[in-house]
């Protein structure tokens, strides 16, 4: 019953946040992964690898949540996803593949790093200023690709690399959030295939996992999720959300820290 209120609350964060900040709501589901696996005994060698993977897993189903709300509200500009769409699938398959190079010890660094990259930036509203328009292919691309990587090697959706990228090239802000949100789900989907071939096999997986995905734990997050994610997006467009923002930068901080010691 502890394990399954954990999936309940990790839902309803990963769908909520989703919804409001266009991002997948990896920032809530890998720390709380970590814990419910330590729980659960899983081996530390791959506990970090699966927690990873199985966010993305759930990402796939939230983000699809999180766009189709957001598209009702007229905030997502397809143009622009397909432009991203190509980078961030290429870039995120890579980085799935690549999870297997590296060691438990690494993963957890680099993503404590990016919750703390990310606490500062929300603490204090960092956003790049409108100065350009979108690069042509090659640039868009390129960045695309990187936003794809990263993102599967911490195992979240993209969109708190997303939304400053398109803010920066002068993309209105909800459109920027509800652009992110699309980008997701296939973000997501390219780095669980990633991450599901590099541990495919694996003697040492518990029960009820495939390669780096772990089901039970996939299934409950992501049934919760598709309830909070439209009041997520709810949210976005009645509320201010720099309040609630600076509240859960406290909770990354937090985290970021709890993680890298």
């Amino acid at each position: 019953m502890e394990v399954l209120s954990f999936y309940v609350l990790l839902g309803a964060g990963a769908g909520l946040l989703s919804g409001m900040l266009g991002v997948g709501g990896g920032q809530v589901v890998v720390p709380g992964l970590l814990y419910i696996f330590h729980l659960k005994g899983f081996d530390p060698g791959v506990a970090v690898h699966m927690a990873l993977g199985t966010s993305l897993a759930t990402i796939v189903v939230t983000s699809i949540s999180s766009a189709i709300s957001h598209n009702r509200r007229g905030s997502v500009n397809w143009a622009l996803v397909r432009k991203l769409v190509p980078g961030i699938v290429i870039g995120a398959v890579i980085g799935g593949l690549m999870s297997g190079l590296f060691s438990a010890r690494v993963l957890r660094a680099a993503f404590g790093v990016f919750l703390l990259i990310l606490a500062v930036q929300m603490a204090f509203s960092l956003r790049p200023s409108p100065q350009r328009a979108l690069p042509g292919s090659p640039g868009t691309t390129a960045t695309a690709g990187l936003i794809g990587w990263t993102s599967a090697i911490v195992g979240v959706g993209g969109g708190s690399m997303v939304v400053p990228f398109l803010a920066w090239c002068n993309v209105n802000i909800k459109s920027a959030v509800g652009t992110a949100s699309a980008c997701g789900a296939p973000l997501a989907l390219a780095g669980m295939i990633g991450f599901l071939a590099a541990g495919w096999g694996r003697a040492d997986l518990p029960a009820y996992s495939a390669g780096y995905i772990y089901w039970p734990a996939w299934l409950g997050i992501s049934v919760c999720s598709l309830a909070f994610t439209p009041l997520g997006t709810w949210i976005s467009h009645k509320l201010p959300v720099d309040a609630l923002k600076r509240a859960f930068s406290v909770f990354l901080a937090i985290a970021g820290i709890r993680i890298l010691l």
